[in-house]
C-alpha cells in the first residue's frame, strides 16, 4: 500500500475504553456521580461525550474478564471544589489534592479516586 503523506505522529485522543463487570452501575457512576453527559448506549456499552473526546464503558466480550484502566485525568477548573462536590457524591478519594509540579506558568494539582469498580482515576488542575 502507498502512502503519498508521511505519518507526523499522533496527535489526538479520539475515544478512551474501559473494560467493566457492571454496566449500568458504571454508566450511573459516570452520569450520575461524576456528571459525565452521557452521547449513546448499545447493548453492553455506553458511550459519554467529553468535550469531543469519546469515553467508552464496555463490557469484556467473550469472557474475557475486565482489568483496572488507565488513568483518566480530568481537568478542572477548581480541584478542591471539585473534590468536595465528589466527595459530597460519595466518590472516595485516596490521594486528596496534591501538587505534584511548579511549572513555570502554572501549579500542577492532582487528587485520585477509584471508580464503582475499582479503576484509579484522577483530577487535574492547572493553577496560574
Amino acid at each position: 500500500m502507498k502512502h503519498e503523506e508521511s505519518f507526523d505522529g499522533l496527535r489526538q485522543l479520539g475515544q478512551i475504553g474501559i473494560a467493566v463487570r457492571d454496566l449500568a452501575a458504571a454508566r450511573d457512576f459516570y452520569r450520575d456521580v461524576l456528571g459525565l453527559r452521557l452521547s449513546f448506549e448499545l447493548s453492553n456499552m455506553a458511550f459519554f461525550d467529553l468535550d469531543g473526546v469519546r469515553l467508552m464503558l464496555a463490557v469484556p466480550e467473550h469472557g474475557q474478564a475486565p482489568h483496572e484502566s488507565s488513568i483518566l485525568y480530568f481537568r478542572v477548573a477548581d480541584i478542591r471544589a471539585a473534590v468536595a462536590e465528589l466527595t459530597a457524591r460519595g466518590v472516595v478519594f485516596v490521594r486528596e489534592p496534591t501538587l505534584v509540579a511548579k511549572m513555570p506558568d502554572h501549579e500542577l494539582w492532582m487528587a485520585f479516586f477509584r471508580d464503582i469498580e475499582g479503576n484509579l482515576q484522577a483530577l487535574m488542575s492547572e493553577v496560574r
